[in-house]
């Protein structure tokens, strides 16, 4: 006996299959515009000013998007009492602070280095003393990173403490202050064309580093927190069989937004306007988005910290422009 509804079966059942491969494909799709370090999002801490308005400069005047993505909780306006309202970890730094894990330049140089090769080892199966499947045990692996651990809280102990010193000058060319910019450096953080450069270095290693998905190299320059954004995007690209490369970065201006100190750490908000050529390829190297020969100028405000005993900047956000 004949169906006769199963004509319209089998359409249903052809319109369901070919749904199905159409969801399939749209985590290959490449997000486009979205893929350079950030996403196009905006990401990270500012302190307690995580959820504040930056002032607008004459780079970025209609300010910054809001927060979308970060570990201070929006409830507490930021850090309750700054980095130091969190518990203390063994390495001195509160935790959830983005100096955790690096409380002073010299832990995010040689002990930085130690710390990424044996925490990555362990995610790739070769930890410290063999990781899981080696010799050890996991028993043993936090003996070890304890110890570590307590290595760094000495040697910092001992080779912390260096002052920071500077008077406020102008800013080297390329850059201007916001609408509350002198007044803000001058009264809180005095912020020099070492400084500038710093930012304006920052800028370019960070995105040779996100290129190369370098992750290590990424650690030196940015906070624990932005890492993890970084490293959770380059995941979501591998994982789609893509791959984002940023080069020929131009700087081409940036302003002074805030600059402030807070907690034993200082913040400097800058609006940057830069210029790339930004690709997305497969993993042949074929280009699935974007142009090779076509220049994207992007305007984004960076915010940096450091302890304010003294130590190397470290990207801790990263803001759209409205």
């Amino acid at each position: 006996m004949t169906k006769p509804h199963q004509p319209v079966r089998n359409a249903r059942r052809s319109g369901i299959l070919l749904l199905g491969a159409a969801l399939a494909v749209l985590p290959l799709l490449p997000h486009g515009a979205d893929a350079r370090p950030g996403g196009g999002s905006s990401m990270g801490s500012r302190g307690s000013r995580t959820y504040s308005a930056p002032a607008p400069t004459q780079t970025s005047p209609y300010g910054a998007s809001p927060m979308q993505r970060s570990i201070t909780q929006p409830s507490s306006g930021g850090y309750a009492n700054g980095p130091s309202s969190y518990p203390r970890s063994p390495f001195g730094a509160p935790y959830g602070s983005p100096y955790a894990a690096r409380p002073h330049p010299f832990a995010s140089g040689f002990l930085g280095g130690m710390l990424g090769a044996g925490l990555f080892g362990v995610l790739f199966g070769h930890g410290i003393a063999g990781g899981l499947t080696g010799g050890g045990s996991f028993f043993g692996l936090l003996i070890q990173l304890l110890l570590l651990g307590l290595l760094i809280s000495w040697l910092v102990r001992r080779f912390g403490g260096r002052a920071r010193q500077g008077a406020s000058i102008a800013a080297p060319p390329g850059y201007g202050y916001g609408q509350a910019g002198p007044s803000a450096a001058a009264a809180q953080v005095t912020i020099t064309p070492d400084d500038y450069r710093a930012f304006q270095r920052l800028l370019m290693d960070i995105q040779a580093a996100w290129s190369q998905q370098n992750l290590p190299a990424l650690q030196h320059m940015a906070t624990p927190e932005m890492v993890g954004y970084f490293n959770a995007q380059l995941s979501d690209l591998a994982s789609r069989g893509a791959r984002n490369i940023v080069s020929d970065v131009r700087f081409d201006h940036g302003d002074l937004s805030e600059a402030w100190s807070e907690n034993g750490f200082d913040y400097a908000t800058v609006a940057m306007r830069y210029s790339m050529v930004d690709i997305t390829t497969d993993m042949t190297g074929r280009v699935i988005d974007g142009s090779s020969t076509e220049r994207v100028t992007v305007t984004e405000l960076w915010t940096f910290m450091r302890p304010t005993r003294g130590g190397a900047w470290l990207l801790s956000a990263i803001q759209q422009t409205r």
